[in-house]
């Protein structure tokens, strides 16, 4: 399975951002939009979601910067297994990154995450095929 990017960004008027993105031409993957959220597709294998502020909270234990004066995305990758994504997170931390929050069950998905060196946060996630 080749790996996957998810962009993660949040906004303050999800409709807005939707149409501003529409207007250049990027089209929406309904399966993955909801009222807060809405999945725009960047290539086969490039998306970012566009998250409303209160759903961005819940992926970060750090309030949101204002973009206008600093600039942070939140990285979301995809792996092959659950062990795949175990092993990265160990991996970051054993290089001195740092985990944020436990491990988390979505039902179809599984993900946990790191901070890098920086801070930066990286998901990682594993999505059963057949959703």
């Amino acid at each position: 399975m080749a790996t996957k990017i998810f962009v993660n960004l949040p906004v303050k008027n999800l409709d807005r951002s939707v149409a501003f993105f529409k207007s250049l031409g990027f089209s929406f993957n309904s399966q993955y939009t909801d009222a807060t959220a809405a999945c725009m597709i960047v290539s086969e294998g490039i998306f970012v979601m566009l998250l409303t502020e209160a759903k961005f909270k819940e992926f970060t234990p750090h309030p949101i910067c204002d973009a206008t004066r600093r600039t942070e995305v939140l990285v979301c990758l995809t792996c092959d297994s659950r062990d795949h994504v175990d092993d990265l997170v160990a991996k970051a931390v054993a290089a001195g990154g740092f985990t944020y929050s436990p491990p988390k069950e979505y039902g179809f998905m599984y993900g946990h995450g790191f901070q890098d060196l920086d801070g930066h946060i990286w998901e990682l996630i594993h999505m059963e095929a057949a959703q």
